[in-house]
């Protein structure tokens, strides 16, 4: 996918009953998460109260060789950060995890998602006499629980405490000398899962994926709502912003953000792309040729939709593996002048061929048609462009980084305009109904308002991803603009 909404982040965190080279299995459990954010990562570990952080712009075998492990010492406990910006820009200021010194204590957060009422709680928080030292909503978060923790009995209580302050999307590792915890918003738009190592580790990750890297078995997944504490290898469940109602993850982990091998809520993220695929040769049968899939996450689509349709499944684009997810870069020039150099089309496959290309979205629509021509120029007869999401008309207020509609061109445009706009021959798109049952065996639902325009929560009156980085009379401009649309 190239032309994508921007997501990601990703956390890790685990817990050794003995000393160790903790920070080389964050290390490793990082380095299977990367793919949920490419601009910074950080650890941060705990030896007996003693915390030692490193951050810095850069994915995991850049910005950690051995002597830089080495330098984070041993310890216990350890937390792991890959960040992809979706509230401040990127750079080191804003890399993450957040090591705060406070007089209850040292703290270290890792956050995945993105707050609904960061603006107000800053403002709130800074007419309270905070200082800030970043621009993301991370920060926010933690000032939420050390405020709390003044007077709360617990860490853990402060979390509690801070969870009645904070709105959105969140799933949170955070650190204190004795105790690791996990915390996931009410709604559970973002995923956070629960494993365990033969040698009694505890390990907290946002897929199952890298538990797999460290050997470590799942557990379950954290509950939306759940607070989990680990304190002395012993494991705790606070559950007081749990509720029986299930809960709406973002319907994108399973079409997108996801690992295949990673299972979220239940559900195997590769069988669920696989059944949208199939879905969609039901809904959008072609006569072709092939079927290909666009890399990466549009493969087990394509597979699914071939499986489906009877038409032989071929290997249309051949991936330069040294360049990273082109949605990540954090530009949409740096994004173009990746897709130049990261894929080439296999013209033994396509030339002469009705094709039927598959991929994951369309959300701006500026270099999916560059794709369709890299087929056109190895030789394609027909392109037929399969999608295996719905049109993506509509923001995203919970950790993709699509503010504005005027971002998205299924808003501007019909599905034929689109069809004619990127070159295709024809396009079909997965309804919404589709998508929302390709996850088999998910013991959730689905926030889907980036394509129906509902949402499970409140959404936010100031989205900009800037907002903490205005200059002078901007974000009072912005808010009243926004003001002003929001009451007509």
């Amino acid at each position: 996918m190239f032309d994508s909404i921007h997501e990601e982040c990703g956390v890790f965190g685990i817990y050794e009953p003995k000393t160790t080279k903790i920070a080389n299995s964050v290390y490793f459990g990082l380095y299977a998460l990367q793919h949920r954010g490419q601009e910074s990562c950080g650890i941060a570990v705990n030896d007996q109260g003693v915390i030692k952080t490193h951050t810095d712009v850069g994915l995991v075998p850049d910005v950690f060789n051995k002597e830089r492990l080495e330098q984070l010492g041993p310890g216990n406990m350890a937390v792991g950060h890959v960040r992809y910006s979706t509230t401040g820009s990127s750079g080191r200021s804003n890399a993450q995890p957040v090591h705060i010194r406070h007089v209850k204590g040292p703290m270290v957060l890792a956050h995945n998602g993105n707050l609904t009422n960061a603006q107000e709680l800053r403002e709130q928080f800074e007419w309270q006499g905070a200082i800030f030292h970043s621009t993301n909503d991370t920060e926010v978060i933690a000032y939420a629980i050390t405020k709390a923790r003044l007077t709360a009995p617990s860490i853990e209580t402060a979390v509690e405490k801070a969870m009645d302050m904070i709105q959105g999307a969140y799933s949170l590792i955070v650190m204190s000398p004795q105790k690791l915890i996990a915390a996931r918003d009410p709604v559970g738009f973002k995923p956070l899962c629960i494993g365990r190592c033969s040698d009694g580790a505890i390990v907290f990750s946002s897929e199952s994926c890298a538990l797999d890297s460290i050997g470590a078995t799942f557990v379950r997944d954290v509950r939306p709502g759940e607070i989990v504490v680990v304190k002395d290898g012993k494991m705790t469940s606070i559950t007081s912003h749990c509720s029986d109602a299930p809960g709406h993850l973002c319907v994108f982990e399973m079409v997108y953000f996801a690992r295949p091998d990673s299972v979220i809520d239940g559900a195997s993220v590769q069988e669920a792309r696989q059944r949208a695929g199939a879905f969609l040769a039901r809904q959008h049968p072609v006569d072709a040729d092939v079927v290909i899939g666009c890399p990466d996450s549009g493969l087990e689509a394509a597979l699914g939709y071939a499986i489906e349709s009877g038409i032989p499944y071929g290997v249309g684009f051949i991936k330069n593996r040294y360049v990273g997810r082109s949605f990540i870069k954090p530009t949409q020039d740096q994004r173009e002048d990746t897709v130049k150099i990261k894929l080439n089309a296999v013209r033994n496959t396509v030339e002469g061929k009705r094709v039927i290309m598959v991929d994951d979205s369309i959300v701006r629509g500026t270099t999916s048609g560059k794709i369709v021509k890299l087929l056109r120029d190895a030789g394609a007869k027909e392109v037929h462009v399969r999608i295996s999401s719905p049109p993506f008309v509509s923001e995203c207020y919970f950790g993709t980084d699509i503010d504005s509609k005027e971002n998205l061109i299924a808003h501007k445009m019909t599905v034929d305009e689109i069809c004619k706009h990127i070159g295709a021959d024809s396009l079909g798109y997965l309804s919404v109904e589709g998508v929302n049952t390709i996850a088999k065996g998910a013991h959730c639902k689905f926030c889907d308002g980036c394509f129906t325009g509902k949402y499970p929560a409140p959404t936010p009156k100031f989205v900009a991803k800037d907002k903490f980085e205005q200059k002078i009379g901007e974000s009072k401009q912005l808010k009243f603009q926004q003001g002003q649309e929001g009451s007509k």
